[in-house]
């Protein structure tokens, strides 16, 4: 093999791996858009609390792929309208009781995700779930499990517990609205769950 095919031999083997990495890269930084898309603010939570990049994406793949192994399912309108009603009764006791208007609430949004499907057994299996689907309003979630804690232990103003009352509403009324027709719009656009337009953070009453 004369000098000058193999200086083209070594071209063309150059091109190639060059071609591959800038494939893996692109389908890297493809990846890496999808999961901040779909993840929302859960995306950024986990990359500044881990060291690892890949590892923290791999964990929000694995999330995807337990998140498809499930029927999740939205409420027939039956439900929905049981619901919304048991919720009008929980922030009318808030006035009077608003410790147990907050721990009923927290009820109230684990059996809407029970009867849909979601697994409730464990808070932070629920957190892991939730998020596949419900990433921008989960911080909501954890705020209000974070001030429900307090309030067992009465360590939570009544402020702290109108907030939580706030926050459980903007998953609440999520998990509450969406129907077959919008389930799929939501996730639709690169397994996007866009987040539902109602106003979470109005007050109570």
């Amino acid at each position: 093999m004369s000098a000058e095919t193999l200086i083209w031999v070594a071209v063309v083997v150059v091109a190639v791996v060059a071609i591959a990495a800038v494939g893996y890269v692109v389908l890297q930084q493809q990846r890496r858009n999808r999961l901040r898309t779909r993840f929302g603010p859960e995306y950024d939570r986990l990359m500044s609390e881990s060291e690892n990049r890949r590892q923290a994406e791999q964990e929000l793949i694995a999330r995807e792929q337990r998140f498809d192994e499930l029927d999740i399912r939205p409420l027939d309108q039956q439900s929905r309208s049981n619901y919304a009603k048991r919720w009008n009764e929980v922030q009318e006791r808030f006035v009077d009781a608003p410790g147990f208007a907050v721990t009923e609430a927290d009820q109230l949004v684990t059996a809407v995700m029970a009867e849909r499907g979601y697994p409730t057994d464990d808070f932070e299996e629920r957190l892991s779930t939730l998020s596949v689907g419900h990433g921008a309003t989960l911080d909501h979630y954890r705020s209000a499990h974070e001030i429900s804690s307090r309030a067992a232990r009465k360590e939570a103003s009544t402020e702290d517990l109108r907030q939580a009352m706030v926050h459980y509403r903007a998953l609440f009324q999520e998990l509450l609205d969406e129907t077959p027709a919008n389930d799929h719009h939501r996730k639709s656009a690169n397994g996007h769950a866009t987040p539902h337009p109602r106003e979470a953070g109005r007050d109570d009453r």
